[in-house]
Formats: C-alpha cells, structure tokens, sequence
C-alpha cells in the first residue's frame, strides 16, 4: 500500500495520465466507510485518504470536493444503466425500468437505506442525488421522446409525468417493499404495460 501510495502522490508530469488504481482506491474505501455506518455528514476527505492509502492532495487533484467525489461513488454504485435497443418503446422502457431500484454494488444495501433521509435535509444533499439519478432518468426520457417522434405514443404526452408513473410503482415496491404479494420478476412489464394504457397513441 505505501508503494500506492509514493506512487499517486508524486507530481504528475504534464500529460501523465492519472493513477486508476489510486482512484479505484478512493472510490472502494468511500463506498466501504458508507457501507459501515459512517453518515455522510461525518464522511471526510482525511478518512477516505486514511482508508484508500493515499494523500488527501491524491484525492483534491481528481475531485474538487466532499460532494463530487461522492456523486461518482454512488454513480458506480448504482452501475451503468443498459443501452435501448430503440426497435420498440415498450421494450425499452421495460429494460430500463428493470434497473430501477437496483444497484451494481452489494454495499447499497447498507449505503441507500442511511443515504435517503440525507436527500431532502440541504439542498447540496438533494443536487447530489439528483446528480446520481439524472443519468438514468435520462435514458427513459429519450426513449419517450423517440415514442412521440415515431407516432407510437401521443403527441401530447406530459413526458415528466409519464417518467413519475413509470419510475413510482417500482420505487416504492424495490425499496420499501410496499405490497409483497407482486412478483418482481415481472413487475417491470406490468407497469410499463398499465402506463402504456394510458399514454400509446390512439
């Protein structure tokens, strides 16, 4: 580790390319110290330096602060969402759905449950998740647009409102569990179809 350790904090060179190593290192040891019951209040660039085995200057030169180091942790927690095929609106929207509420890493099961009640105290807190989240949101917004543009869905479409029907029934059964007796397995289709219902062009 100290060999990690010279190595990441020595100046870089112009045109030196940054350590992965040193960055998988900060990213592990942040997600780890959440993983453990550290609040994101408490969580400091020295711990996160301490854990990782390198210097906090390692750290400042990738991530200007706290809050952008963190937003990239939790992006990798929640992993890369899937790419739409585009050949059919419902089957995108049901691939994509299938992400929701799931997360690559299995420390977010220990991270996402302490994180929310953080994400309405400060505004920085709410930037932050909405930060994590836009990238996903994202992708189920193109692929509304594209359903409009093709005529497969209404002209009309409130494309924001059709996101929160969508994202809403998945959120609250995949995170709080709301209704046990649904079947995850197929709950992405069965609300992407029941919105369709509502939302297909006529």
């Amino acid at each position: 580790m100290s060999d990690m350790t010279s190595h990441a904090d020595a100046p870089r060179s112009p045109g030196r390319p940054r350590s992965t190593r040193a960055d998988e290192a900060i990213i592990d040891a942040t997600l780890d110290l959440l993983a453990e019951g550290t609040t994101v209040e408490a969580l400091s660039i020295e711990a996160i330096a301490s854990r990782a085995g390198v210097g906090k200057a390692t750290i400042y030169r990738r991530w200007p602060g706290k809050d952008a180091l963190l937003r990239d942790a939790l992006s990798i927690l929640k992993g890369v969402p899937p790419e739409p095929a585009g050949r059919s609106v419902r089957d995108d929207l049901v691939l994509l759905l299938g992400t929701v509420g799931r997360n690559a890493d299995p420390r977010a099961e220990k991270i996402m449950p302490c994180l929310l009640p953080e994400v309405n105290r400060t505004r920085d807190r709410y930037e932050l998740y909405q930060g994590v989240i836009e990238p996903r949101r994202a992708r189920l917004r193109e692929v509304l647009h594209r359903g409009v543009r093709t005529g497969e869905l209404r002209a009309d479409l409130d494309i924001e409102l059709a996101l929160a029907l969508l994202t809403g029934p998945m959120l609250i059964q995949r995170v709080l569990r709301w209704h046990p007796e649904l079947d995850d397995t197929v709950l992405p289709e069965r609300v992407v179809d029941a919105v369709l219902e509502g939302i297909r062009a006529r």
